[in-house]
């Protein structure tokens, strides 16, 4: 009988301070992500840390210095003559590599390429001011 009257006792004051127990819809967590998801990045197939030299189609080879995390962003620099660099955002997503350089006179390139079968980097470029300026790009170091 004690236990049917501490349990009903209990019940009671649970249901009458229920609601102020509860969060309120403004401080609920929510039920799940504001904005539907992206697609899930692969992960890294290489590392493109290091120093190397970016060969164009059109001339003006920069060289980069490189640093990737582990989740496969980029950063870095990069020198063209007596034009500098900076790796704005950079990614690696399986075997493809993405990275934009603000250049000290204005350009903005946008490169955007892949790993081959033979551990080089190649793809395409061009100038976000101007993107009608292309060119092909490529490495000779092996990834």
């Amino acid at each position: 009988m004690r236990r049917k009257i501490a349990t009903t006792a209990l019940a009671l004051a649970l249901s009458a301070s229920g609601p102020a127990l509860t969060p309120t819809a403004a401080s609920a967590a929510p039920a799940g992500p504001a904005t539907a998801p992206s697609r899930a990045l692969a992960a890294p197939a290489f590392n493109a840390s290091g120093i190397y030299t970016i060969f164009q189609s059109r001339g003006g080879n920069p060289q980069v210095n490189v640093t990737q995390d582990g989740s496969g962003r980029l950063f870095g620099s990069a020198v063209s003559g007596s034009t500098v660099g900076t790796i704005e955002t950079g990614l690696v997503d399986g075997f493809t590599i993405s990275f934009n350089i603000g250049w000290s006179n204005g350009a903005r390139g946008r490169y955007v390429g892949s790993l081959g079968a033979d551990r080089r980097l190649s793809g395409t470029t061009f100038d976000l001011n101007h993107p009608s300026s292309q060119a092909t790009w490529s490495t000779t170091r092996t990834f």
